[in-house]
């Protein structure tokens, strides 16, 4: 069971993806493609029991202009699965 998390769509600062094989209680955080370094926020935290799903993260006013991933974090805060680039205008 190979954990994934898809980038679907950027629009109005809302990140859209949907993710596989991600058990309950993982995170996914936003990663800044130029240091390397997930921002403190925003955090989302899977709360439905089903592996698979969707998610829409509302990205904060302290998140500028720039390239970021997706990168899904499992219970232990070991990284499980990162998604394809996006730009952030």
């Amino acid at each position: 069971m190979n954990p994934v998390i898809n980038f679907d769509e950027y629009e109005n600062r809302v990140v859209s993806a949907t993710y596989r094989n991600l058990m309950i209680g993982a995170k996914v955080v936003l990663v800044d493609v130029a240091s390397d370094q997930p921002l403190p926020d925003p955090i989302t935290t899977i709360a439905s029991p089903a592996p698979n799903g969707s998610l829409r993260i509302r990205l904060p006013a302290s998140v500028r202009p720039g390239d970021y991933y997706l990168k899904a974090l499992n219970g232990h805060g070991a990284s499980v699965a990162q998604s394809a680039g996006f730009h952030v205008d």
